[in-house]
């Protein structure tokens, strides 16, 4: 059962996450983000990552995303246009990003060969305590950093939107 949870979640991810990339309304691609992060919660509660799942989905799908929606709206960001693509790219992308894909799964399997594999709900860590510790700890500076880039982004989508209405 959880081999097939596994595969639907990671299908469902997978699929948003493409979907993220193709569209062209940028409200629409944060709506698959959302589908991507609440899929990639429940692949943390399926190897036992309970505290992960349920940070995933408050911080990530919750208030990240609706920062996203509302910075989104707020520079009023429209259908982005479409540009011609060369008919280089146009043949030549797909067989070469297979042939990149083939590659580096081929130069993971050589240099990191099977030792152990991944079992559900062996999951150990990731606790309220393990992620304070480390948070608070270890990574404090990209926490802060990450924190004041979102600071940044806000500011200066809010000085855009006021230079559009003046």
């Amino acid at each position: 059962m959880d081999l097939i949870l596994f595969l639907v979640f990671a299908a469902i991810a997978v699929g948003c996450g493409v979907n993220l990339v193709v569209q062209r309304h940028p409200i629409s691609s944060a709506l698959s983000l959302i589908g991507v992060m609440g899929s990639l919660a429940v692949l943390y509660l399926l190897l036992g990552a309970e505290f992960i799942a349920a940070a995933q989905l408050i911080v990530y799908a919750g208030a990240i995303m609706v920062l996203f929606l509302f910075v989104i709206m707020l520079l009023n960001a429209g259908v982005e246009r479409g540009v011609d693509k060369s008919r280089l790219a146009r043949w030549l992308g797909l067989p070469l990003l297979a042939l990149f894909l083939g590659m580096v799964s081929f130069l993971v399997r050589r240099f990191y060969p099977d030792k152990v594999s991944v079992a559900f709900g062996g999951f150990t860590g990731g606790g309220p305590a393990d992620v304070g510790r480390k948070l608070f700890t270890e990574y404090l500076l990209p926490f802060e950093a990450a924190s004041v880039l979102i600071l940044i982004a806000i500011l200066g989508a809010v000085v855009l939107a006021r230079k559009e209405i003046d």
